[in-house]
């Protein structure tokens, strides 16, 4: 296989991500190095990290020490703090030494690494039935506080922000919700809270000009609070709306809310703590908390398919051992690199309106069972085709990677669906067949073996048992785990992950 472009320029990426922290910004990382993997470029080891540009343009950009959350993808798992906006990198002497002690090893990796890649036609050397698992934390992948008080809590950069507000299938469905809840007993009072206001106080400001008497608006992070303040002043709504700063179950409101807007929702529903938050707010907050009315949203929930995915079959041992990734990858929605083998099934649904004090969330079942769908794996062809052209491979090797990758397993990827109400539902992937659109939130693939499953041709059952600790207690972060087993037509195996 020839020497691609594409292949040294992501090698010599992927040795500096592990080796150091990068920005993450609205449009994903996953997506922006492909975009940008596109065009010409080239390696400068520079002075340092900063924003000066390079030969061919604007370079790396280091920002602040900011946190990053739900809208940016990561390609490696470890999604800490990058940002790629032009297609010349420029390396700080550390990444460059690093990257030069790496060199002679990655060019040999990347010149053999169509032979890295277990092939799809050696299934007469392949076990009837191959296990597969993941285990990680709801902050692994995504960045936390740094002092013991947030450590454990996802925290978000302004760029994941604007990417919330200008989400067209989430702002516009939770104003119609809230329109509507306004709407019930016309010319009362309202009392709103809106947990996780944000620093625009997107909802805040909304429900009071949509009507809302009074609103409290609930800020954990001391600088979205501040500028949620600035903005709601700015907008002239101070008399009506109150930023309460810190975690909600350590504030006390000074009367009870007619309904709660709570987009606290993560990529895996309950990343983001918000079984912990409504239980408590369940308990305190409402006037009527059994009553799906004082919601919004009034369940949230979590779907998951199996899925390939095309870098996991690009890169592989002895140069990058993807066993050892303690993250799940991220990808923006629409990102053509992870396909779906099977139609999903649902794994978390929480009732903001059932919840009960001290309890702990489940998985709406125990046990996954996909079938692999033999169309889903001929369909997938032309995409990853495509996405590899992309990448300035081939024809030839693009065609190779396309069929290697759609015949493989490479996980169980995650997305949440919103219901608000009111027949309003907020999908971030299709509902029912997982198809590809666009969406803020992201689609979460923990990798369950360290190379592809591959030799997949239909009709291979994947089982895996589901274990999603999601505890009541708001500073604990939650834990997830996935043990199972992928089994090929004929194998004499049980359901339960025993031969």
């Amino acid at each position: 296989m020839r020497l691609t472009l594409w292949t040294l320029s992501l090698s010599l990426l992927l040795v500096s991500w592990n080796f150091e922290e990068v920005h993450g910004f609205e449009k994903g990382l996953h997506s922006q190095l492909k975009q940008k993997l596109q065009e010409p470029r080239q390696i400068i080891a520079g002075p340092g990290p900063g924003p000066g540009p390079g030969p061919a343009g604007p370079g790396l950009r280091r920002g602040p020490r900011i946190q990053t959350g739900r809208a940016r993808s990561s390609l490696m798992g470890t999604p800490k703090k990058l940002g790629i906006d032009a297609p010349v990198v420029a390396v700080s002497r550390r990444q460059a030494l690093i990257t030069s002690s790496w060199l002679p090893v990655l060019l040999t990796a990347a010149a053999s690494v169509g032979t890295t890649i277990p092939p799809a036609a050696a299934a007469e050397n392949m076990p009837i039935s191959i296990p597969i698992q993941a285990f990680w934390s709801s902050v692994d992948g995504l960045n936390s506080g740094e002092t013991e008080d947030n450590k454990s809590a996802v925290q978000f950069d302004y760029s994941a922000y604007r990417a919330m507000k200008e989400d067209p299938t989430r702002t516009p469905s939770f104003k119609k919700a809230i329109i509507n809840r306004l709407g019930i007993n016309p010319g009362q009072p309202k009392v709103v809270l809106d947990l996780g206001t944000g620093p625009f106080a997107l909802f805040a400001i909304m429900a009071a000009e949509l009507g809302a008497t009074k609103v409290y608006a609930i800020e954990s992070d001391p600088s979205a609070a501040e500028s949620a303040r600035l903005v709601i002043q700015k907008a002239g709504w101070t008399d009506i709306i109150t930023v309460l700063e810190g975690y909600s179950n350590e504030i006390t409101l000074p009367e009870k809310a007619d309904f709660c807007i709570a987009e606290i929702v993560g990529s895996i529903a309950t990343e983001e703590g918000a079984y912990a938050t409504i239980q408590d707010a369940h308990a305190r907050f409402l006037k009527n908390p059994d009553s799906p009315s004082s919601w919004i949203p009034q369940r949230i929930q979590t779907y998951a398919a199996p899925a390939s995915y095309s870098l996991h079959n690009l890169f592989g041992p002895p140069d990058f051992d993807w066993a050892k990734l303690k993250d799940p990858v991220r990808f923006n929605c629409r990102d053509p690199g992870l396909q779906l083998l099977a139609n999903p099934v649902l794994v978390e649904d929480v009732e903001f309106y059932n919840v009960q004090k001290g309890a702990t969330a489940t998985p709406s079942q125990d046990l996954l069972t996909f079938v692999v769908d033999a169309q889903r794996i001929q369909d997938n062809k032309t995409p990853l085709y495509d996405e590899f052209r992309r990448g300035n491979s081939s024809p030839e090797d693009s065609a190779r990677l396309a069929d290697e990758t759609s015949h493989s397993l490479s996980g169980i990827a995650f997305w949440p669906r919103l219901i608000l109400g009111d027949n309003i539902v907020v999908d971030s992937r299709g509902y029912g067949d997982g198809k590809q659109q666009r969406s803020h939130w992201q689609t979460v693939l923990p990798i369950m073996a360290g190379r592809p499953i591959g030799g997949l041709q239909g009709g291979e059952k994947i089982s895996v048992k589901v274990d999603f600790n999601v505890p009541s207690v708001v500073a604990k972060p939650c834990q997830y785990s996935l043990v199972g087993k992928v089994e090929f037509p004929g194998s004499a195996t049980d359901s339960t992950g025993s031969t």
